[in-house]
């Protein structure tokens, strides 16, 4: 079982990788991606993505899945 990993904007500076490909042995839900590839506790007002739709960390994963994380969007026209 593999899942791919995509990191942007900040997190990715701060983790110093883009994107990952991990062992999914042992990875039932989206917090358990981010803890074996970023081995750092996962903030709080990080947003999650699995296949590119938003989801929350207790959601499942399988097999091929792509999971991204992205910092907290803010902002917007006025």
């Amino acid at each position: 079982m593999s899942i791919t990993v995509r990191y942007f904007a900040s997190i990715r500076e701060r983790l110093g990788k883009g994107q990952d490909i991990i062992d999914g042995t042992g990875v039932a839900t989206v917090s358990d991606v981010w803890n074996k590839s970023a081995q750092i506790p996962l903030p709080e007002n990080v947003l999650a993505a699995v296949n590119m739709e938003y989801v929350k960390p207790d959601r499942p994963v399988r097999d091929g899945d792509e999971v991204a994380f992205f910092p907290p969007v803010t902002g917007g026209v006025r």
